[in-house]
């Protein structure tokens, strides 16, 4: 269980130039593309179940890339089932872990997690510890909620405040599973300060070199992600 940590402080959504940069995107691919070296010499899979979860607003289909690599690289891949993210945590956990119960069998599964589709992956695992064998998380918000991201105005009308509560004391229910968190200090959707777990001892957090957009086709983030399956991480 993790220690008593008090409700952090100073925390800080991004920056309005970190905001801008995400309209990047096509030139971060170029740069990604001359990047793949970083691939070669990936460790191969073990077939393992593993499902991709998308981040808020996106479908399936912003996981396609990463999906398509880790089956090249042997891995046993599906999407998570359920359409376009549409923010509904709550809810969407109480889906996928009854999908995720039937696809688990005796081999409960890795999740992946874009930004919000990482929180469901993490509250799936604290909810139905059984189903999870292992988390990443890419640019997930962790700390605070909503209003440290660039998307605070589309909760208007919320108690961001007591939602930050909230989300704190769920944290501090701790997670047994072996979890790697990546982020990005150039993030410019999710504050880089509340995308880190400050809360479980086993968390490894990764810092990469990627915009919030491109977290999903980043080959240093694919490389990370490989190396953590394969046990080399």
């Amino acid at each position: 269980m993790p220690r008593d940590i008090p409700l952090p402080r100073g925390l800080k959504p991004p920056s309005r130039l970190a905001t801008l940069g995400e309209l990047a995107l096509p030139f971060e691919m170029l740069r990604y593309g001359l990047g793949g070296w970083q691939l070669i010499g990936a460790p191969r899979g073990d077939g393992r179940p593993v499902v991709l979860l998308p981040g808020y607003g996106a479908s399936e289909l912003s996981m396609r890339p990463l999906e398509a690599w880790l089956r090249h690289l042997g891995y046993h891949v599906r999407d998570w089932g359920l359409g376009r993210n549409n923010g509904r945590v709550g809810a969407d956990v109480q889906r996928f872990a009854a999908q995720a119960a039937e696809w688990a069998g005796g081999a409960p599964l890795t999740l992946i997690g874009w930004s919000l589709g990482g929180v469901i992956a993490r509250e799936t695992a604290r909810e139905y510890p059984h189903l999870v064998r292992e988390i990443v998380t890419m640019g997930t918000p962790i700390i605070g909620g909503p209003k440290y991201t660039a998307l605070a105005e589309r909760f208007a009308g919320r108690d961001f405040d007591a939602y930050e509560r909230e989300i704190h004391a769920r944290n501090l229910r701790g997670l047994t599973q072996p979890l790697t968190v990546i982020y990005s200090d150039r993030d410019g959707i999710v504050g880089p300060d509340i995308a880190i777990d400050i809360y479980n001892p086993q968390a490894r957090n990764l810092k990469v070199d990627a915009t919030h957009l491109g977290l999903g086709i980043n080959p240093r983030v694919w490389r990370i992600i490989a190396d953590t399956l394969a046990g080399k991480g």
